[in-house]
This record gives C-alpha cells, sequence and structure tokens, in this order.
C-alpha cells in the first residue's frame, strides 16, 4: 500500500461502509471476512492483503482503488505478469540450466497454486506462475525415473493454473500456448487420469474459438481414452469429461448429446462424494451446476430446465468459489433472458461475493450487468455502482 498507512485505509473503509449504511458485521458477512478482522482493519491495527481488500472492495460495491490511492487492481496485477508466464514457457522443450526446486517443495507449491485456482485468487496465481513454471521444467529436464514423472505431474498442475488466468483474463493465445504445455506435460506422467484433465482443459480453446462442434468430438475421443470408471479417481476423471461435453453439446445446439453427457456424467457422480480429483471438482453438486450451465448453453428455450434445476438446489459453501460464481452468473444470465432483471441482479451479487475476480473478469456477468442497467436506468445506486465495478458502464 504505498500511498495510504494502515489506519488511514481503515478510516477510509469505514467511512464507505457507513456511507453504505452497513454495519461492521454486514460487511463482515458480505466480504465473508471475521468481524474482528474487519474492526482490526478499521482502527488500523491490520493492513489488508490485495485479497482481503479485493473481497472488502467487493462488498461495498467500490473499486479496490477508491479505497487505496495507488493500489494495482487484480487486473492490472495480473496483465502485468502475463509476459513473465508467456517467457518462462517459450523454450519448455529446451533444457535451461536453472538449478531445480526439491520435488518436496514443488509438492506443496503446486497443492497451494491449485487451491488457489479453485478459489479464483488470479492476482496470486499470476504473481506465483512464472517462477513455477520454471522450476517445474528445470525439474522435469534433470529428473530421471520416479521423480521425473511426479515433475510432469506438477508442470501440468502449473500449466492449468496459469491457463486459468490466462483464459479468464482473455489471453486465449496464451491459454492455448498453456494448455499445449499441459497436454505435453500430461502425456509423460504416463498416468491417462493426467490425460483425461488435459483433455478437460483443452476445452476452453474450443470454447474461446467457437469451435463447438469440434470441441465435442474431441471430448468424446477422450472419453473413450479414458481409464475404466474402477476407482475414484477414475470415475471422476470420466465424470468431468461427460459435464464438459455436456456444456459444449449445448453449444451446438444438439440437445440429445447433451443429455446423454448429462446423464452419464449424473450415474458417475452419484457413487462419488464432492471433491476435487486431480484438481477438478467432480460429484453430485457439479452435476447440478453443470445442469444449469447446460440449459443456459442451449439457450432461451431451455431456460425452465435451468430454474428448475436452481428451485431445489443451490451450491453448498464447500464448493470452489469459481464454480459457486459460475453458477450464480449463469443463472443470472437465465433471469436476465427470462425478464426478471431484479432476480438476476441478486444472483450476480452473490456471485461477486463468493468470487469477486472470477464475476469481474467473466463476459456474461458483465454482459448481464449491462442489461440489467439498460432495463433499469432509474434504479438503485446500488446497480450503478456494480456496474461501474464489473466494467459494463
Amino acid at each position: 500500500m504505498p500511498n495510504l498507512t494502515a489506519r488511514e485505509v481503515g478510516r477510509r473503509i469505514a467511512t464507505i461502509r457507513r456511507t453504505r449504511r452497513m454495519t461492521q458485521d454486514a460487511l463482515a458477512r458480505a466480504a465473508f471476512l471475521s468481524l474482528s478482522m474487519v474492526k482490526a482493519i478499521e482502527r488500523g491495527a491490520r493492513a489488508p492483503s490485495d485479497d482481503t481488500l479485493d473481497a472488502i472492495a467487493a462488498a461495498l460495491s467500490v473499486d479496490p482503488g477508491h479505497i487505496v490511492t495507488g493500489h494495482t487492481r487484480t487486473d492490472s496485477r495480473v496483465h502485468t505478469a502475463l509476459p513473465a508466464i508467456s517467457a518462462a514457457i517459450a523454450a519448455y522443450d529446451i533444457p535451461a540450466d536453472t538449478p531445480p526446486q526439491s520435488l518436496a517443495a514443488l509438492d506443496a507449491a503446486v497443492t497451494a497454486l491449485t487451491q488457489r485456482r479453485l478459489g479464483a485468487q488470479y492476482a496470486r496465481i499470476a504473481e506465483r506462475a512464472p517462477g513455477l513454471l520454471t522450476d517445474s521444467l528445470a525439474a522435469l529436464h534433470q529428473a530421471t525415473g520416479a521423480d521425473r514423472l511426479r515433475a510432469a505431474q506438477f508442470l501440468a498442475a502449473i500449466a492449468r493454473s496459469a491457463d486459468a488466468v490466462a483464459y479468464k483474463f482473455g489471453a486465449h493465445d496464451l491459454s492455448a500456448r498453456l494448455i499445449d504445455l499441459m497436454r505435453w506435460a500430461a502425456a509423460q506422467t504416463e498416468d491417462r487420469i493426467a490425460q483425461a484433465t488435459a483433455a478437460y482443459v483443452r476445452t476452453e480453446t474450443f470454447f474461446a474459438g467457437g469451435a463447438h462442434a469440434q470441441g465435442l468430438t474431441a471430448l468424446e475421443q477422450a472419453i473413450d481414452a479414458s481409464p475404466s470408471p474402477l476407482g475414484r479417481a477414475a470415475t471422476a476423471a470420466r465424470g468431468a469429461l461427460h459435464m464438459r461435453a455436456a456444456v459444449i453439446a449445448g453449444r451446438t445446439g444438439d440437445v440429445a448429446a447433451a443429455d446423454l453427457h448429462l446423464r452419464d456424467a449424473r450415474r458417475l457422480g452419484a457413487s462419488l462424494p464432492e471433491a476435487a480429483y486431480d484438481g477438478t471438482q467432480f460429484g453430485p453438486d457439479s452435476v447440478c451446476a453443470h445442469e444449469v450451465s447446460v440449459a443456459v448453453s442451449l439457450g432461451q428455450d431451455h431456460l425452465q430446465r435451468a430454474f428448475d434445476v436452481a428451485a431445489d438446489w443451490e451450491p453448498p459453501e464447500g464448493m470452489p468459489a469459481e464454480r459457486q460464481s459460475g453458477f450464480w452468473i449463469e443463472l443470472a444470465r437465465a433471469q436476465v433472458w427470462a425478464g426478471r432483471p431484479d432476480d438476476a441482479f441478486e444472483s450476480l451479487k452473490v456471485a461477486r461475493s463468493i468470487a469477486p475476480q472470477h464475476t469481474r473478469e467473466h463476459p456474461w456477468a458483465r454482459e448481464a450487468a449491462a442489461t440489467i442497467r439498460r432495463l433499469k436506468r432509474a434504479d438503485a445506486e446500488s446497480l450503478t455502482a456494480f456496474t461501474e465495478w464489473i466494467g459494463a458502464v
């Protein structure tokens, strides 16, 4: 925080909170923070981290820059890091002289990075990814035997986390390169589950290019090549592929294929506890979230399917933040199409409270917010603040 002390930041947060007529308890709940932390920040006893500041700013419906003069916004921090990520993978297949980290250190770093991806903490990932990509490539090129297989697993996971940032922030060329790196690393793991995961992530390139029919073909080939669903990890890998195939089938307008893949995903998910398997969340709740996604992908004639799911289910708190937020964003899109702007705005606010960075960078969230603003030009100040925050006006 280059221009303000912790006490000044706290005073500014308290002032904005009061203008919003929020109590400290309400701010804590909206920002998913403890009340004691909010109190400590406001009195200047504790300086908020970047992620905490983002959460508070989202809860107050302001940009972090309104709180901290000179504070670097999340999107700026990410875009600043993208060239370093690109440079780190420029010669991924050429061994370098970089001394590798220990595999134990990489293991711990990969676990932390994956948790940040599931929590939609993109700025943190962007800052860590270049160094971890360099370290994991060095480990892969210099290791042998079983250690080389582990290093390949780590590289695939790091590339996936870095891709999550590139894709969400619109750097689709870099995203495609990171996915190619992930697939290259997965091929060297000798692990068919890792290869299935890479095929799952590869679908982003088809989404970005609008090549939905080709994406469906690629996913169905990956399903055929995936290991038999005999254990939890293999079952989850195949189930996740079916979930994603259902969504991309919806984008092609193929109702029969979407329903077929959803049915298979539902069957596989019913046998598993909801959890992250090889970094991909799968289970009954994830299938429910994807049912909404499929309905929205199929278009306005299928909105009732989304509303039927949402009437009986909503994402549990234990589900990764990105997936929870994605559900509310897609539901908001369906609500806008159905002429329910008030409900859509409430859904967007829930999405933001769960994963501010994910919501702010999601094109459908921005599109929905802009549409709501057009429909309700004379509405409350909070709607104007939201559309300014998300960049829809």
